[in-house]
């Protein structure tokens, strides 16, 4: 779990985070919306510590990330993975060395041991039998396998993706999430994604944020933000009038099964 208390980020003059406060739960995927110049990129930033922060706390399993120093820091970001968005991958090195990166960085073990967790976290993003091929000769979609597997390979217990879908098509899009996804539960990560794809929030925002102008404007998971109330979050979200139109039959859906859950209850006490 990472909880976030009062975060607030300035650039000279210019605030860009204000006073957010958030807590992003383990095993679920906590997805980071909102227009370009949201706040966003600079939150997800600030987490990592990549900027620091102004004023506020970030707690990583209760430990204030704000406050420690550089040993605690570096001990804590082993337990950090991330996937950039352009996938990151050295050019000159094949899959498998890429994967190793870390661990040739932050562990100690022999070559053999090494090599085995690389096979293990490629089967588990369904990429066997590619270990010697290079970043250029693998398609964008097997790119981002690779990020996630890198990501992963030293069993983090936190994972960040900014924009993982990214110059991806959406069925390929779609195959990127519930790999992310099925990962987040089955190890029990606290996930966090900074995403503008709609699909992605729709398929596994179990916990999302919009951030409007630096703020936190709504928060709920992507069962709720159907019925979101708030005009700023709805703008965003269905700015066509397609997307408005598929948010009323939406609404229209999940009314009618409300009510028809509502008389069969009649019935049966009846």
């Amino acid at each position: 779990m990472i909880e976030i208390k009062n975060l607030k980020k300035a650039f000279g003059d210019k605030t860009v985070i204000k006073d957010v406060s958030v807590v992003m739960e383990s095993g679920k995927c906590n997805l980071i919306i909102g227009s370009s110049g949201s706040g966003k990129t600079v939150f997800m930033k600030c987490l990592v510590g990549l900027f620091e922060p102004d004023s506020g706390e970030i707690l990583y399993g209760g430990q204030n990330f704000t406050v420690m120093n550089d040993e605690q820091r570096k001990e804590l970001r082993q337990q950090i993975g991330m996937l950039f968005q352009g996938s990151a991958l050295f050019d000159s090195m094949t899959v498998e060395q890429n994967i190793m990166f870390p661990l040739d960085m932050f562990t100690k073990l022999s070559f053999r041991e090494k090599l085995n967790r690389v096979n293990e976290v490629l089967e588990q993003v369904e990429m066997k039998d590619v270990n010697r091929k290079f970043p250029a000769e693998i398609s964008g979609g097997m790119k981002k396998r690779v990020g996630i597997a890198r990501a992963v390979v030293l069993n983090p217990k936190y994972l960040f993706c900014d924009e993982p879908n990214s110059g991806l098509d959406p069925q390929t899009s779609l195959v990127i999430d519930k790999l992310i996804q099925d990962l987040t539960i089955k190890y029990n990560i606290t996930t966090v994604v900074n995403t503008h794809d709609m699909n992605s929030v729709m398929e596994t925002g179990d916990h999302i944020i919009y951030m409007y102008q630096g703020e936190k404007e709504w928060e709920g998971s992507n069962k709720e933000i159907i019925f979101s109330k708030s005009q700023k979050l709805n703008d965003f979200i269905f700015a066509s009038e397609f997307l408005k139109d598929a948010k009323d039959m939406r609404m229209l859906e999940a009314k009618g099964k409300i009510d028809n859950d509502r008389n069969m209850d009649e019935l049966l006490k009846d």
